[in-house]
């Protein structure tokens, strides 16, 4: 039996709590081998509430939760962990293992603010997560062993893919998939604008442009080609394609992002700095 706490029940939180749920309903109430009960708290009683139909348990307190349950994720801002973790910090034993999704935090930080000993997984997920369609970076400390590690993983398994990377890339690779989605909504939002400028319905400029992006994206996964084999796929000589892309490429698209991926990198090690 696993004892699975969730300190914090925010969008991602609760996303992946319903994850769990709908995995497990499937499997007879287990999640792969594993028999779980989840437990919550958040200050926000109003959400923890609506999190009773998956079989969450509420808590009152932090220190209640960590009396319950020796894994914990946690899933509250970046802003207020350092506060939530001190009331934590009585209950948490060596036998804890956290799982953190707070973006810009590190495993040290953690420890430092519970128990030395305390073993750290660090994910950085995405918001498709809620339609479990997600797409994780995950790592841990060496302190965590594989099996604890693979029921993290499993776990987040529940919300779409999971890639394990090293530990010290977790910053890096924030903007891979933790901060992509908000780009690529930004980069459609100037497809739907043109759409709308030109007379076209934009529901069904979204409706086609989304699925360009599913079918654009499972070539990429799945057609064994580089991504400059795939744009000259689409660029005739002397078309419409190569006509736009002579704009992106005027437009410096490639370093712009380039710029955006490292703003958010350094972003995050600023917060990381702030914590110390």
């Amino acid at each position: 039996m696993i004892n699975l706490g969730f300190l914090g029940t925010g969008n991602m939180g609760s996303a992946i709590i319903k994850g769990i749920y709908a995995a497990a309903s499937k499997n007879s109430g287990r999640l792969g081998d594993y028999e779980i009960t989840l437990y919550a708290y958040d200050k926000d009683a109003e959400k923890l509430k609506t999190l009773l139909e998956y079989g969450v348990k509420p808590c009152n307190s932090e220190q209640e939760l960590g009396n319950k349950c020796n894994y914990i994720f946690l899933a509250v801002k970046p802003q207020v962990l350092g506060e939530a973790l001190s009331a934590l910090k009585p209950s948490v034993t060596e036998n804890h293992v956290f799982i953190s999704i707070c973006a810009g935090i590190s495993s040290e930080y953690i420890k430092k603010n519970t128990n030395p000993a305390a073993k750290t997984v660090i994910v950085m997920p995405n918001t498709p997560a809620m339609l479990g369609v997600g797409a994780s970076a995950i790592s841990r400390d060496n302190t965590v062993n594989d099996s604890d590690f693979e029921l993290a993983k499993l776990i987040m398994g529940c919300c779409g893919l999971v890639k394990e990377i090293p530990m010290n890339k977790m910053n890096e690779i924030i903007c891979i998939n933790g901060s992509s989605p908000a780009f690529i909504y930004l980069f459609a939002k100037g497809f739907t604008d043109y759409a709308k400028e030109v007379g076209i319905d934009e529901d069904t400029a979204i409706q086609l442009f989304a699925q360009s992006l599913i079918g654009s994206a499972k070539m990429l996964t799945d057609s064994g080609m580089t991504i400059d084999r795939l744009i000259k796929q689409v660029s005739s000589p002397g078309g419409t394609t190569l006509a736009g892309l002579d704009r992106l490429y005027e437009g410096k698209l490639e370093e712009t992002v380039n710029n955006a991926c490292k703003a958010c990198t350094n972003r995050a090690y600023e917060l990381a700095k702030a914590k110390e």
